[in-house]
Formats: structure tokens, sequence, C-alpha cells
């Protein structure tokens, strides 16, 4: 798989991948909990409100003003609507997380006697 081509994790994959982590907890629990997040972000965003997660990053709300655009199949002029769209920003700690390239092994020093 190149680096283009990525899979993605579902919410069903992410539920199982947190009740394992956390065999504590009830597999509906978990889905519970993520089901509660997600909506209350949305609900947040749907009202227009900023949501930052401290080490993960932001998610904001852009304005694209309505425009003249065409439809591809007959060339007909449309008038394309404004709206909002929701942006994700990552925060520090997540880019250098995302960009951790590996050292690479250390071999023997140049210039050392041994």
């Amino acid at each position: 798989m190149s680096d283009q081509e990525q899979q993605a994790i579902t919410r069903s994959e992410l539920v199982e991948s947190l009740a394992e982590q956390f065999p504590q907890l009830l597999p509906r629990d978990v889905e519970l909990a993520v089901k509660t997040l997600l909506d209350t972000m949305t609900h947040a965003l749907a009202e227009g409100k900023r949501i930052e997660l401290r080490g993960v990053g932001s998610f904001v709300l852009h304005h694209r003003p309505a425009r003249a655009g065409r439809n591809p199949k007959s060339g007909e002029k449309v008038l394309i609507p404004e709206k909002r769209v929701p942006h994700f920003k990552p925060g520090k700690e997540l880019r250098e997380r995302v960009d951790y390239k590996p050292l690479k092994p250390a071999g023997p020093k140049e210039g050392s006697g041994a």
C-alpha cells in the first residue's frame, strides 16, 4: 500500500479497539461513550462553536460564500449557496507524533580509534 492509499478506521473498529484496551468496560458502554462524544462535537459545530482538544487539535467552521458554478453535464450556470464547512487544524503534539521518523541505527563513529 502506498502512502497515498491509507486505510480508514471505522467507528465500529474504534469502539472495538477501545473495548480491547479497557477490558473493564463493556463494549456497549464504550460504544455509548464514542457516540456521545461524536454527537456532542457535531452539535457544538452545528451551533457554530469551536472545539479545542489540547494536544490533538481544533475543529472550526469555515464559511464558503455563495458562488456561481456550472453543471458539468450541461454546462448550465447554477448558483451554489453559501455554506459552513468543518475544518480540523491539528495541534503541535499531534503533528509531531504523526511526522515521527525513527532515528537511524547508530553505527561506529567515524574517526574513533575503535
